[in-house]
């Protein structure tokens, strides 16, 4: 994303994936553009072409919300893609003051991830994990302290291995990184891991060039586990109180079910194989240790 003109490139992605039978408009003749478009933007929105065209090449960055959500009705924007575009066109603060540190995880966070007994890991804002207990790890190898949850969906091949519906499990992981991200894209960890990503995976440019955004909401989760089989889970995710924007993730089953059983099969697994005999196991941070007991 242009950090000179995010509003410009959000408008021009959202409109290449608008095609004029959606909007009920005749499709004559050759079109080079893939979608709708500017002029059609523009008259379906009630707006001037010239006007639209300045909003799209960042020369007028000031549209009104009654503008934004006409425009965002003709893009056929959910209300979370709507809010998003308000954000995008709201003047930016001022550029605030990034911590040098890794954000750490709260005890009583840590002490949860022991306590669970589900799969659960805690991620920051850039998606890195900073925690993770013994049964994450064991039913998603790639979740360990230190890994991207981005850079594996798109870079690791057992991840992709892992999942049933990776592609809709991945587009769905950008969505909720750009929308928990919003306007505020400048931070360098985000410009390095989005750069590395577009030169490593052309499906995560596609992925990433369409400016989905989704809201954090629990969503289904299908695996080929190599040990205990398929498994059809829930993921959920929390924001952890604090300044880091810290998210915990759990994978849960429905209860009586023979996902449920597979998963404490897994559980069951974990717990004989990272027992030893003068320490039980604990959820592990990003300082390498156990959580606060």
């Amino acid at each position: 994303m242009s950090e000179e003109n995010r509003l410009g490139d959000y408008l021009r992605a959202r409109r290449e994936l608008v095609t004029p039978a959606d909007m009920g408009l005749p499709a004559h003749g050759i079109r080079r553009v893939p979608g709708l478009r500017r002029e059609e933007v523009a008259m379906l929105a009630g707006i001037s072409s010239d006007y639209y065209l300045r909003l799209e090449q960042g020369r007028d960055r000031n549209p009104s919300a009654q503008v934004l959500d006409a425009l965002a009705r003709v893009l056929r924007l959910d209300d979370t893609a709507t809010a998003y575009l308000h954000q995008l066109a709201a003047p930016r603060p001022r550029a605030r003051r990034r911590p040098s540190r890794r954000p750490s995880v709260p005890p009583a966070t840590a002490q949860l991830l022991e306590s669970i007994g589900l799969p659960a890991f805690v991620t920051d804002r850039t998606l890195d994990v900073i925690a993770v207990n013994p049964l994450a790890s064991a039913l998603v190898p790639s979740v360990r302290v230190g890994e991207n949850r981005l850079r594996s969906f798109f870079l690791d091949p057992a991840e992709r291995a892992l999942h049933a519906d990776w592609s809709r499990t991945a587009a769905q992981c950008v969505a909720v990184f750009r929308r928990r991200l919003g306007s505020d894209v400048d931070d360098p960890r985000v410009v390095r891991l989005v750069g590395e990503l577009s030169l490593a995976s052309a499906e995560f440019r596609k992925v990433w060039a369409r400016h989905d955004v989704r809201p954090v909401v629990d969503k289904p989760i299908r695996m080929n586990h190599p040990q205990v089989g398929e498994l059809s889970l829930t993921l959920s995710k929390l924001d952890v109180d604090g300044p880091d924007g810290l998210m915990l993730a759990a994978y849960h089953a429905a209860p009586g079910t023979g996902d449920a059983e597979r998963l404490a099969l897994l559980a069951s697994l974990t717990t004989g194989s990272a027992r030893r005999p003068a320490d039980a196991p604990g959820a592990r941070t990003a300082h390498g240790s156990p959580g606060t007991r």
